[in-house]
């Protein structure tokens, strides 16, 4: 399989969604155009859109009813939301994201948070709207997207990152907490609401969950490798940043050889995973093994 051709398809699948899906012309019921702007600034910056690419693969594994392409555009609306928000001077204060200037400083900050607070709120619209003619996959998508995004899970893992900071004695527990939390939860959710588009049975969700845990704790640790060994330019955001503001990450704890170890081992728990699911995997393999490679 070619995977950069099928990947490039999905993204352009979801970056029409996009556009379809979250205003672009506010009129009387839609509100001010800056905050419609703001959001669809930060949503078409032309990132990876790995999580909304993993739902649709997902989906596909089960030949699904529905489209999963509202669900891809809501997680990737919770997804830019929290990026938006961890910009912010109150949290990692960062001037650049996928290449170039991050929504408060191309606007201001109270409309990068405004705009972050409608980008949550919009997913669960989308969820809500294009999934009503069968009730009850929209309730169990709205409950899964709801529950990786809560404070127990996506705002619990940055709230104890932000307790993390300085934090010399920071523990691998606490490392895995956070990253179980801030990203592996999101990438848990994408493969999962992508299965229940897809129709598919309990042991199937429970594979693509096991997946995401482990693709998620491998994407996190590729990323700190890499802002530890990347620059700005190859990461789109600014290199060296975890060390400057002495974040807890799985380089600091671990060293750079160990950390590319982990990815490593993380990588094949999650393949191990992808394999034993039904359908063809070939896609979802070959990417989980594309993301390994960017830190080598």
């Amino acid at each position: 399989m070619d995977i950069t051709t099928k990947l490039n398809r999905l993204i352009s699948e979801v970056e029409a969604a996009i556009d379809l899906l979250v205003p672009a012309h506010p009129g009387p019921e839609t509100g001010p155009a800056r905050i419609h702007a703001a959001m669809r600034y930060s949503l078409q910056a032309g990132g990876k859109l790995l999580r909304p690419v993993l739902a649709l693969s997902a989906a596909e594994l089960f030949a699904p009813r529905l489209s999963a392409l509202p669900a891809a555009v809501a997680i990737e609306c919770v997804h830019t939301y929290s990026l938006v928000h961890d910009d912010l001077p109150c949290m990692d204060n960062d001037d650049l994201r996928r290449g170039r200037p991050t929504a408060h400083k191309q606007f201001d900050e109270a409309t990068a948070l405004l705009a972050g607070d409608a980008l949550l709120a919009h997913a669960f619209l989308i969820l809500s709207t294009h999934y009503a003619a069968d009730p009850r996959l929209a309730a169990a998508l709205v409950h899964e997207l709801a529950d990786a995004a809560g404070g127990a899970r996506l705002v619990g893992g940055q709230m104890q990152d932000l307790l993390s900071e300085k934090k010399a004695d920071a523990t691998a527990a606490e490392l895995e907490f956070i990253h179980l939390n801030k990203t592996a939860a999101m990438l848990e959710a994408s493969l999962v609401m992508g299965g229940l588009v897809g129709g598919a049975e309990p042991s199937a969700l429970d594979g693509l969950r096991t997946a995401g845990r482990h693709l998620g704790l491998a994407f996190q640790i590729i990323d700190d490798v890499l802002d530890a060994t990347a620059d700005s330019a190859t990461l789109g955001k600014t290199a060296g940043k975890d060390a400057q503001s002495g974040k807890t990450t799985y380089v600091s704890v671990h060293g750079i050889d160990a950390a590319r170890r982990m990815a490593q081992e993380q990588t094949e728990a999650a393949l191990t995973a992808l394999r034993l699911l039904p359908g063809d995997t070939a896609f979802l393999v070959g990417l989980s093994r594309s993301m390994l490679a960017r830190a080598k």
